[in-house]
């Protein structure tokens, strides 16, 4: 019998182009040996139904098609799951932050050979509370403005609707009081930022946390301590570049697991999407999923 295979995808991703991309990305899966069945999303939390529905009916492979929403939700929907089929991932997004940190290719037929050619790799999983994220969970102002975006306009300007909503929010960028614990190094005070990274490629920036893994079994933190304008862009220069580590207004550590409280309502961001208030309890799950991914990247994960 042929691997059973279920689609999940989002119509609205990448301007809507996934949508008609459809039956020439399940003839290709057939045609490569699989049985496909489909399942669309039409609104919040339908990934995360359709995945859990895949994992009940026994499915060998998952396949998450869309932007970084899209794969968040069907990541909730297995990782919950006793039995979690294999993740393939279709890049059909803005940002597809998973797809650059396993450097798979936007262009989707070459994306379906991937998935046909079978290379797993373990995937560690970062979960919060009763939900997970893979790429990052974060809080700070502007941490906010990716799940501020109206789908809308994400669908017709793409990659320009997140700057022009950071050059909206930058005259209001306050530090906010931060409580963070973990097993081996804590921190109370103001910050601007507080990243949570369990991958390098965070809001399509590849350098934000370059030393991140997605199968180390710890996050990545990085804390931005309170600084004015001036600064605040001097250390955006250097992240660009991968340099802000060094800053002696970053704060970097690994931990597989930490607590994060405030006196403030603060809020969370998960993967691009509202993730709820602090505070939160994170853990980081090492190799809870097998991913699909080229031979490349297999090889050098095996090396690592």
């Amino acid at each position: 019998m042929r691997p059973r295979a279920r689609l999940i995808y989002n119509p609205s991703a990448g301007k809507e182009a996934l949508l008609n991309s459809v039956p020439h990305i399940l003839d290709y899966l057939e045609q490569g040996g699989l049985e496909v069945s489909t399942s669309m999303t039409h609104g919040p939390n339908d990934g995360i139904t359709a995945a859990r529905q895949a994992c009940e009916e026994g499915f060998e492979l998952v396949i998450a098609a869309g932007g970084d929403g899209t794969i968040n939700e069907v990541i909730n929907g297995l990782s919950q799951m006793e039995h979690r089929p294999t993740l393939g991932i279709l890049p059909g997004g803005t940002t597809n932050d998973l797809a650059r940190a396993l450097h798979l290719p936007r262009d989707l037929r070459s994306a379906c050979e991937i998935i046909l050619s079978g290379n797993q790799m373990p995937l560690d999983v970062g979960q919060v509370g009763d939900g997970y994220f893979i790429n990052i969970a974060g809080c700070g102002r502007l941490t906010e403005i990716t799940y501020e975006v109206p789908s809308k306009l994400k669908t017709h300007l793409g990659q320009l609707a997140y700057y022009m909503k950071g050059l909206e929010k930058l005259p209001f960028l306050k530090p906010i009081q931060l409580d963070i614990e973990s097993p081996d190094f804590a921190y109370e005070g103001k910050a601007m930022l507080c990243l949570i990274a369990n991958s390098n490629s965070i809001g399509g920036f590849e350098k934000l946390a370059p030393n991140a893994s997605l199968h180390d079994g710890v996050f990545d933190v990085i804390i931005v301590k309170p600084c004015k304008m001036p600064e605040l862009i001097r250390l955006a220069t250097l992240a660009l570049r991968g340099e802000h580590l060094n800053s002696d207004r970053v704060i970097y550590f690994h931990t597989d697991r930490l607590h994060v409280k405030s006196s403030e309502l603060v809020e969370l961001n998960l993967d691009g999407e509202y993730g709820g208030p602090l505070p939160q309890e994170f853990r980081c799950l090492k190799h809870h999923l097998n991913v699909l991914v080229g031979k490349q990247e297999l090889e050098h994960y095996r090396e690592s």
